[in-house]
């Protein structure tokens, strides 16, 4: 987080530090590699992951969001307040069967509750290797206890100072977790007033300029010409933009008198309400490309990722295989360098590396088109892209703001925790630490590893380089596509720059073909990065491990592929609702998992198949399909009759087995699975893959299993949708049909369901003859279901009875309340009623716990009528209800309304009831003459947000009415819409 965005948001920015202080140290103190912190939103019930520490965010995004009713141990450390220890995979599989079917890894884990008095603000999360016994972490457990209970008091105090602040609704803030490594290079540590111009350096620094105190004059000009003589005014145009809290998003690459290389890192300390002060660290990195040189010369393919996923080191011969130049692949996001690895399986391993400290080997095939880059382009020898094109994807500064901050921040920085670190050993020295307070300029400042500090490309200088604290090692010079070789580390390379030739090694891998279409990886993890070394297939082959693996097929499927996590996918179509959200549950999971490229679900409807999801197929190819009886002689349709799955090796194969059936390739297999649960049939499934291929018999049998557990969840969804569109004929039923109409006054109603769930809602609205007037009625019942309904019903039917026989509004909520109490439901009501005289505009309105009506006098003015009101029915039998009234204009509209149109998760409802009244103000004015469709269109307009917007908690009703001057009967009687 800049200065800016930090002075616009203080609690924002404190609340990021307290987090990203708190999971640093929890990692340390519990043994641990990962870790973060929920927090709970604004949402109820709904916790956030805030941050996230030594994991790539976008890998574990299922895990963002989480229902604090869920059966996963951060929920019950939230909702129980105790602490949960899963010591490895054995007891998280004991527990949490669920959470370990998604992360079945051999790991860890500590979650501790983070509690503030008498409030739990969200939960304390470790990863950590795993162990045999619980009792083994004790130690480490206490720590993170104590960590917790400290955040939990600072957060209370964040609390009373900004109430309704603590809470975290954006996506989680990705840092890197404290190195492991020990520094070879030097640094020091310096801090500059801006508005004093007083720079004081430590004695490391001293140390490192080579410049002892009595020879500094202590200005700000012959510290900038000390560090780097040739650069002096670039050092201070970014000291000046970082006083201003414009700090620089990267380390400064720039070279001595002797043109050795040094970093500048600069970020602000916050003291307010005093202007930001600016503390720095000057790194000259140790000799780390050493072992780049060596690793370059590998016949074997060598890359490293940091544990956020940036690629830090490359050689030429893994550019070659992954079909990427190096300048492409260092300094980027992995996905993003090589997008065919964004894929389910590949990821399951990654995620298996970095929870897991033993090595992940598997195979992988390279698609078609990957073999293009082989020449020396590939290999990283073309000049380094501009720091313009590309940036280090996954660094916190871009994983995701912070509450009500739309700058991201970079949480790995001090300048982000409001303070520069100081924390002892070897941290790097842009991790985020904040001890709460800037440290003077004696505190002292670790130095990066070698592998950190001499790694990273400057922004400016070499293209899309990653922090000084977690890039890798820079290619050694020998390399002539490094993005920072010696040469031209410290400045940008000029217009004049050629491109200088491959090394031998470089030509001769260029000229050499792949060996072949499938590539085999291993991943062996380490506390700051992984390192991948990825090979031909056909090179593991003879070896005892190379053997159960490399048994490759023709088509572009792995045998692990049939293991590839059947558990996922049955808590994937656990969560799908409709089969339609089945269908794409199948597509996503399935297809990638077995190499498929097409797929088609049919479902039984009274002995016909009907298509319900096609992908892959040529358009219109499964039309003449759609709705074949079940005694045709289709293999779709025979593997449903039969129960008997159907595979064929190639489409040769499957004309033969069906002579004349249409064709949508001449080359592929095919494989048609009965969709049957328990016993019942509910339709099948056709695979398609390109190429022909066998099927072995793990394949087939985890097939057939996985479409038994596809035709539970079809069935289930059809259920639930057939019961679905009952419920909403209920609640159509229950609603009225048409509106009472009278000559002076226009009603118009509508209603929108909820969509979460099937279950009906308790809201209703009626427009009764009451006297010689009408009653406009609005009400919402507690819940949903059934039994809401039914209530709702009883008391519709009680309030139409009652205004029928043109009671006092007051005598109709009171009787209305002793009924809904003698019933006792054990539901309450809240209610508004309104007795109109349309001809004097006299308006008698009481109110039951109901939100306020609105009223928008001709003018346009709007005003919300804050009527005296009473309890909500059904929970004081001796309740009054006073009546309030009131005088309606010609022309000017009354709108009653529940509270789903105004109530948001996460806002208070007068925000809402604010919203709304703009809205009528605005969609009130007629555009021609009133009546007619007038009203019509406001309501439309009112509901327009609600009724496009996918996820509607709560269900809807509103009820609009205008005078009118007309005395002539109105053209029909109004009905109501939904």
């Amino acid at each position: 987080m800049t200065g800016s965005v930090e002075d616009a948001h203080p609690t924002a920015g404190r609340l990021t530090a307290l987090l990203i202080d708190a999971s640093t140290e929890a990692i340390s103190a519990g043994g641990g590699h990962a870790g973060g912190v929920y927090l709970r939103s604004r949402t109820p019930g709904l916790l956030r992951l805030a941050v996230l520490s030594g994991l790539p965010g976008p890998l574990f995004r299922p895990w963002w969001r989480l229902h604090a009713d869920r059966p996963f141990p951060v929920a019950d450390a939230y909702r129980l307040g105790v602490q949960v220890v899963l010591p490895n995979a054995t007891e998280t599989m004991r527990r949490y069967p669920q959470f370990a079917a998604g992360l079945p890894f051999q790991f860890g884990s500590l979650y501790v509750p983070v509690v503030g008095g008498s409030t739990t603000y969200g939960v304390l999360t470790v990863l950590r290797p795993a162990v045999t016994d619980a009792a083994e972490v004790l130690a480490e457990h206490d720590r993170v206890v104590r960590l917790a209970q400290e955040l939990g008091a600072a957060l209370r105090g964040l609390e009373d100072a900004h109430p309704d602040q603590v809470a975290w609704d954006g996506e989680p803030v990705c840092l890197r977790p404290p190195t492991a490594s020990t520094s070879l290079g030097r640094a020091g540590r310096f801090a500059w007033d801006p508005e004093t111009a007083d720079i004081t350096l430590d004695e490391d620094l001293h140390t490192l300029l080579g410049m002892p105190p009595s020879e500094f004059s202590g200005t700000v000009e012959a510290f900038a010409k000390a560090v780097a003589p040739s650069d002096a005014h670039r050092i201070l145009a970014t000291l000046r933009d970082t006083a201003l809290g414009r700090p620089p998003a990267l380390p400064l690459y720039l070279r001595d008198e002797d043109g050795a290389l040094r970093l500048l890192d600069l970020w602000n300390a916050y003291e307010p309400p005093a202007a930001p002060a600016v503390r720095g660290v000057v790194v000259a990195p140790g000799p780390g490309p050493t072992a780049d040189s060596a690793a370059d010369l590998l016949p074997d393919g060598v890359f490293c990722v940091d544990r956020l996923g940036l690629v830090v080191y490359a050689n030429p011969r893994a550019a070659q295989l992954l079909g990427r130049p190096r300048a492409e692949l260092v300094g980027r996001d992995l996905w993003e360098a090589v997008p065919w690895l964004r894929r389910p399986d590949f990821e399951d391993h990654l995620r298996a590396a970095l929870l897991t400290p033993d090595p992940v080997h598997f195979h992988l095939v390279r698609p078609s088109g990957q073999d293009s880059e082989t020449g020396p382009a590939a290999q990283g020898a073309g000049p380094p892209p501009s720091a313009q094109g590309t940036g280090p994807p996954l660094s916190a500064r871009d994983a995701g703001p912070p509450p009500s901050s739309p700058p991201a921040r970079s949480p790995q920085s001090d300048r982000d925790a409001g303070s520069p670190p100081s924390a002892p050993g070897a941290e790097s020295p842009l991790s985020a630490r904040d001890t709460g307070s800037p440290p003077s300029a004696q505190d002292t400042r670790p130095p990066p590893s070698s592998q950190h500090a001499a790694s990273p490309q400057s922004a400016r200088d070499a293209g899309s380089p990653p922090s000084a604290r977690n890039a890798g090692p820079p290619p050694s010079s020998q390399d002539a596509g490094s993005p920072l070789s010696a040469q031209d580390a410290g400045s940008p390379p000029s217009a004049q720059d050629t491109r200088p030739p491959p090394s031998p090694q470089d030509a001769e891998s260029s000229q050499r073909p792949y060996d072949g279409d499938w590539l085999a990886l291993s991943v062996h993890s380490g506390p700051d990065r992984l390192t991948c070394t990825v090979r031909p297939a056909s090179r593991v082959k003879d070896s005892p491990e190379g053997q159960e693996t490399a048994e490759l097929s023709e088509t572009g499927m792995s045998p692990l592929a049939p293991l590839y996590r059947p558990i996922a996918l049955a808590i994937a179509l656990n969560e799908a609702a409709t089969a339609r959200q089945v269908s794409a549950v199948v597509m996503r999971e399935l297809l990638p998992a077995f190499g498929g490229r097409r797929l088609a679900i049919y479902l039984l409807q009274e002995r016909h198949l009907y298509l319900e999801w096609e992908t892959g197929f040529p358009k219109g190819f499964l039309s003449p399909f759609d709705g074949v009886d079940l005694g045709t002689h289709l293999p779709g349709v025979e593997t449903l009759t039969t129960g008997r799955p159907l595979f064929f090796d190639s489409m040769e194969q499957l004309t033969a087995t069906y002579p004349g059936i249409p064709l949508d390739a001449t080359e592929g297999a095919r494989a048609f699975l009965p969709l049957i649960a328990s016993g019942r049939a509910v339709g099948s499934c056709i695979l398609g893959f390109d190429r022909p291929r066998s099927f072995s018999t793990e394949e087939r049998t985890v097939l057939t299993a996985l479409a038994g557990l596809i035709a539970h969840a079809m069935e289930k969804a059809q259920r639930y949708e057939s019961e679905t569109a009952l419920a909403r004929g209920l609640q159509q039923a229950l609603l009225p049909r048409r509106l009472a109409a009278h000559p002076q006054l226009e009603t118009t109603g509508r209603y929108l369901p909820g969509t979460a769930g099937m279950e009906v809602g308790g809201d209703w609205y009626d427009v009764v003859e009451s006297g010689d007037g009408l009653a406009l009625v609005i009400g919402d019942v507690q819940g949903h279901g059934v039994q809401a309904a039914a209530t709702m019903g009883q008391l519709r039917s009680a309030v139409r009875a009652f205004a029928l026989g043109d009671r006092p509004p007051d005598e109709v909520m009171s009787s209305t309340n002793h009924l809904l109490t003698d019933l006792d439901p054990g539901l309450f009501a809240s209610c508004c009623y309104i007795r109109l005289d349309p001809a004097t505009g006299v308006a008698r309105a009481a109110r039951a716990g109901h939100p306020p009506p609105l009223l928008r006098s001709p003018d346009g003015r709007t005003r919300v009528l804050d009527l005296p009101g009473g309890v909500v029915l059904g929970v004081d039998p001796r309740a009054r209800y006073p009546v309030t009234e009131l005088q309606m204009e010609p022309g000017a509209i009354l709108a009653l309304y529940t509270d789903g149109l105004v109530e948001r998760p996460g806002s208070d409802i007068d925000e809402g009831i604010t919203a709304l009244r703009v809205a009528l103000a605005k969609a009130g004015a007629p555009a021609a003459r009133p009546g007619g469709r007038f009203l019509a269109g406001v309501a439309d307009r009112l509901t327009a947000t609600a009724r496009h917007a996918p996820d509607r908690p709560d269900d809807i009703a509103l009820l609009l009415a205008t005078r009118t001057d007309r005395t002539e009967k109105s053209p029909s009687p109004p009905r109501h819409t939904t």
